[in-house]
């Protein structure tokens, strides 16, 4: 330690600050301030402890280190520039700017070294806990005596702002619960947000709060590297609890006028300003300098982490040798592929009505015994939502090799930890709760739509079709909210065979998440073969000889639709019925078949849909009618609540008879 405190952590430290600010007044917009105050924690904890190889930034068992305040990315920028990534000192004069990989705010897949994208408030947190939790159950899974060939540790950088997110009480909340001792955040504590001085709106006591949680904490001068490393001593040696530590800092260290303000957080400090900076921390040098001595601490601890992932590989060779079957097993999992008997169990459905909530349980349970990366849980709602493992254990403090997550009551906390399991690395998440809670972790699903991580949400009781529980609970405008989200396929299977094509699309599907929508009230079965057809987004369920007329459902109102077609076949009126679980996967198809499945000259549509109609004209067409809700449900048994809305198969029928 002593090595480090004595040597040039300061003048890197300085040269972090100087980047920032010179990079914000380039792109003439950013955030200067944070970079500023925690350069001094930052560059010891990446000097110093920081696990990584900038020239194989995928390295399996390097630490995480995540900057929970996005918006300060030039310090990250900054770090991965110094340690030797590929991000040349060019990159970050083009902050901000079109086609660079320096965007405002980190983002996964882009800049080698980024671990998660960050930026909305909370989730960067609240997403680590994901990725410890990850390292445990690895660990849990593929450690053997003397092998330990998973064992590294997550580092956040954190904010007020962060900590004020309610997303992150629930994580940190679970973080303390499960024990995650290998977590570490340094807390930017510098009394700073955009309106002006924390004392505006967030007194309380945070070291209390995390205590109460179950962490360790610490409160240190974060401009004091000698507290700082001592903190993070005590947090290392601590394998039982996460920890915090508070380092109370300057925002905009060095600045003269605007250091400590909230002027030094969202904008450049201007030409003048800077100045007078880099007088005050005694910086004679023209923007954008890297002296020597900056890059050579950095870029000597990444060249350590070189060495510490050379050691590494000789132990996975010992490994192999000693477990090959392991060993290979490790490798196919973090590699993200599938077992190759993955879709080998397939569960057996007996012709009898069955929910599509309890088709997903089945369908789960024959196939998680094939596809051991699978790590899911729910919302505190494991009966309703049937995801429950039969034979699987609860992860808890200590005991890491279940299968099963008891989440809570914290569907916000549970998404970003899902997004987290899944950069990490070597984890297919899914977890439940009811679809119209969804909208309480819509920030974590859309990050997880634009990092394009395979999670698997499983949500039931999808509509107006769960009765008696009333309009707080019936979605309505859920399904045309998750469908405008890019990169996300929503899939509403009509029946139990739809349910399970639906579910082996998911687990095939690596490069974006997926939602099943789900019902509580059972659903007819339909034909097996033909329900193979759910692949293609929409399939021709029920064909008829020169159709005048197209019906176009999907979950529970396919069934519907088929009602409606015995109806039009009565007098005399031929309709097609096409099934439509996922809009995103028909859309995928060549046009050729979806105008095999929609002839565009068949202008007679109807569609229907327990849900907002919003968005369905594409398939109708100009002359065709939805039929959908564009209201609140009610408190009633479920058949009661569908005629009362003319969600019917005669309505159907009737409007059929309209258009044509």
């Amino acid at each position: 330690m002593t090595d480090i405190l004595n040597s040039d952590l300061r003048l890197t430290a300085d040269t972090v600050r100087t980047l920032a600010m010179d990079g914000v007044q380039k792109a003439k917009s950013g955030h200067p301030g944070m970079p500023m105050g925690m350069a001094d924690a930052a560059v010891l904890l990446w000097a110093r402890t920081l696990k990584f190889d900038p020239k194989h930034p995928d390295w399996p068992d390097r630490d995480r280190f995540v900057l929970s305040a996005g918006h300060g990315s030039m310090l990250l920028y900054s770090l991965l520039h110094l340690s030797g990534y590929d991000l040349p000192l060019s990159e970050l004069k083009a902050f901000r700017q079109w086609g660079s990989r320096t965007p405002g705010h980190p983002e996964y897949g882009h800049t080698p070294g980024v671990e998660t994208t960050t930026g909305p408030l909370g989730q960067g947190i609240s997403t680590a806990i994901g990725m410890a939790l990850a390292e445990r159950w690895l660990a849990a899974r593929f450690n053997r005596p003397d092998f330990e060939i998973v064992n590294h540790r997550t580092f956040v950088i954190a904010g007020d702002g962060d900590l004020m997110e309610g997303i992150s009480s629930e994580a940190c909340s679970l973080a303390g619960h499960w024990g995650l001792g290998k977590l570490v955040i340094f807390y930017d504590d510098n009394h700073i947000s955009i309106d002006g001085s924390t004392e505006l709106s967030f007194t309380e006591d945070v070291l209390a709060r995390f205590q109460a949680y179950g962490w360790q904490t610490a409160r240190v001068d974060g401009h004091n590297v000698a507290e700082v490393a001592a903190a993070l001593d005590a947090a290392l040696s601590d394998g039982e609890r996460p920890s915090l530590i508070a380092c109370r800092t300057i925002i905009g260290y060095g600045s003269p006028n605007r250091g400590g303000t909230a002027k030094a957080h969202g904008e450049p400090l201007g030409e003048d300003e800077i100045k007078l900076t880099k007088e005050n921390l005694g910086w004679h040098h023209p923007p954008f300098y890297v002296p020597d001595a900056a890059r050579q601490l950095l870029a000597g601890a990444g060249q350590n982490g070189a060495g510490r992932r050379e050691e590494w590989k000789v132990l996975l060779t010992r490994y192999a040798a000693a477990y090959p079957d392991l060993a290979a097993e490790f490798e196919r999992t973090m590699a993200g592929k599938l077992p190759d008997n993955w879709d080998a169990a397939m569960p057996s459905f007996d012709g009898q009505p069955l929910a599509s909530r309890a088709a997903s349980g089945k369908m789960l349970n024959a196939i998680i015994g094939n596809n051991p990366d699978m790590l899911g849980g729910s919302a505190d709602l494991t009966g309703s939502n049937k995801t429950a493992v039969s034979g699987a254990a609860d992860i808890q403090k200590g005991h890491y090799d279940g299968q099963y997550i008891r989440y809570g009551v914290r569907e916000h906390g549970m998404g970003a930890i899902m997004n987290g399991l899944s950069v990490h690395g070597g984890v297919i998440p899914f977890g439940g709760t009811f679809l119209v809670f969804a909208d309480y972790m819509r920030g974590a699903i859309r990050l997880a739509a634009l990092m394009k991580q395979g999670v698997i949400y499983v949500f039931t009781h999808d509509s107006i079709g769960l009765g008696e529980d009333g309009p707080t609970h019936q979605p309505i405008e859920q399904l045309a909210s998750l469908r405008i989200i890019p990169n996300l396929v929503v899939l509403r299977p009509a029946d139990a065979w739809e349910t399970a094509v639906s579910w082996k699309i998911a687990l095939q599907r690596r490069n974006g998440p997926t939602a099943l929508i789900l019902t509580r009230q059972k659903l007819p079965e339909l034909n097996r073969e033909i329900a193979q057809g759910a692949a293609n987004g929409a399939y021709i369920l029920s064909a008829a000889a020169a159709p005048q007329a197209i019906l176009i459902g999907t979950g529970s109102e396919v069934h519907i639709a088929l009602a409606a077609q015995k109806l039009l076949a009565e007098k005399g009126i031929a309709a097609r019925v096409v099934s439509m679980p996922s809009w995103e996967l028909f859309a995928a198809m060549p046009q050729s078949y979806q105008d095999e499945v929609l002839p565009p000259h068949i202008t007679a549509r109807v569609a229907i849909e327990a849900a907002s109609p919003m968005g369905w004209e594409r398939y109708t067409g100009s002359k065709g009618v939805i039929i959908g809700l564009d209201h609140f449900g009610a408190s009633a048994p479920f058949e009661r609540i569908y005629q009362e809305f003319g969600l019917t198969a005669e309505a159907m029928a009737d409007a059929a008879l309209q258009v044509i």
